[in-house]
């Protein structure tokens, strides 16, 4: 199961199908949902913000290359997940 996002003070996103699809098509849920809980709801939100389907497919894209090489967050370096 997902980490617990009921401490989370901003809005909480629920996973779209598409998104769902994604992870598990690409054997990259597990990594998902290592990823502390405040990433996957950001990357969920930031994915589901954007207007234009090409761009819903560029962020999830991102977000699984990020999650397939480990130590990025939103091009950023952190940390990895245990």
């Amino acid at each position: 199961m997902g980490r617990d996002l009921s401490k989370l003070k901003r809005p909480r996103y629920s996973m779209p199908d598409f998104v769902r699809q994604a992870l598990d098509e690409k054997g990259l849920m597990e990594a998902y949902r290592k990823r502390p809980a405040y990433q996957q709801n950001d990357y969920v939100g930031w994915i589901n913000r954007a207007k234009r389907q090409e761009t819903k497919e560029k962020r999830l894209r991102q977000m699984l290359e990020e999650l397939e090489t480990g130590g990025v967050y939103m091009k950023m370096k952190h940390r990895a997940s245990v």
